[in-house]
């Protein structure tokens, strides 16, 4: 039988910057319900080494981090309930989200923490070697190809950003790119080009990652050029897919302003978004930095903001009477 949950801050979406705002709503009295989503956990729980969390000096899991600030969450008095939203209505308040199973969550905030997923380009081998040599975050897993051979695949700002960026790790890196131009801004095209440590393959695609075998992980790619259709096969010990990110905002597509490719916008420098009392922070909302720790601290600011709206709602209740 369906239940309604009611709460004075609700929150969608489980990975860092859901966990935070539910850490501090918490401990401000707010008894958070945090609804998981599809992948609880958000993107980290399939992040194996996390190096740049703040406060481990030793390499920890991401799966790991993301139990802890459950139970973290949990213990100052957070509700975590398993549940996919499939329906809102931001039209009044309390805020309304409906499950997939029916339940419905009610709440005087709302706090809007979905994430972003990467895009991938499907190919062979991509899946398997997740982790292992294949990953879509060069400032994230940059540092464990120092003095390696790299490749990045795309065209846009994010992929010249990547191999820009790789040029701090390695000195042997290659853009693949698709086409015979790039899309990216013409000031990181001239970066690039002009880099000595980059390289680039003009109209190719992957058609398959290639491993050497456990514990060996990528050992490169086979290629195919889009103009002729040979095959070729360029040795790599890390691959970066830089294709674009998805925020999971399709939900809310007729219900808040979505920007830049289906972003939640927000006021510049805050996570409030044009309707009083909703709030967005994380990947879904940030499509710069895309980071765990940067996701948390957005996530915290969220959790203040409402507080604050809801004591300034209160008093503002007190000063009519």
């Amino acid at each position: 039988m369906a239940e309604t949950h009611r709460t004075k801050m609700l929150i969608m979406g489980s990975g860092p910057a859901g966990l935070s705002a539910a850490i501090y709503g918490a401990r401000a009295g707010l008894e958070p319900i945090v609804v998981q989503g599809l992948q609880p956990g958000g993107q980290l729980t399939i992040t194996t080494d996390v190096e740049n969390y703040p406060g481990y000096r030793d390499v920890i899991q991401g799966p790991w981090l993301m139990e802890e600030m459950q139970a973290q969450a949990e213990k100052v008095g957070t509700r975590t309930i398993f549940d996919t939203i499939v329906d809102v209505d931001f039209s009044k308040r309390p805020f309304r989200l409906i499950g997939d199973g029916g339940d419905i969550y009610e709440g005087d905030t709302l706090v809007i923490a979905t994430g972003a997923q990467a895009k991938w380009l499907g190919v062979p081998g991509e899946e398997e070697l997740g982790g292992k040599g294949v990953s879509a975050c060069a400032t994230c897993d940059g540092f464990f190809y120092r003095g390696k051979k790299v490749v990045v695949i795309g065209g846009g700002n994010t992929a010249v950003e990547e191999a820009l960026y790789m040029t701090n790790h390695s000195d042997d890196v290659t853009l693949i790119h698709r086409r015979d131009s790039l899309r990216a801004e013409k000031i990181l095209q001239d970066r690039l080009l002009s880099n000595p440590k980059i390289s680039v393959m003009w109209n190719k695609t992957v058609e398959k990652f290639v491993g050497g075998g456990d514990p060996e992980g990528l050992v490169g790619v086979d290629l195919v050029d889009t103009q002729t259709g040979e095959k070729s096969h360029l040795a790599a010990d890390g691959a970066f897919v830089a294709i674009g990110h998805a925020p999971a905002t399709e939900v809310f597509k007729d219900h808040l302003d979505l920007i830049d490719g289906g972003y939640i916008a927000v006021e510049p420098g805050t996570p409030k978004t044009e309707i009083p009392g909703l709030f967005a922070c994380g990947d879904v909302m940030d499509h710069v930095y895309r980071q765990a720790v940067t996701a948390a601290g957005t996530g915290c600011m969220a959790a203040l903001d409402a507080e604050r709206f809801l004591a300034e709602e209160e008093f503002a209740l007190m000063a009519a009477e």
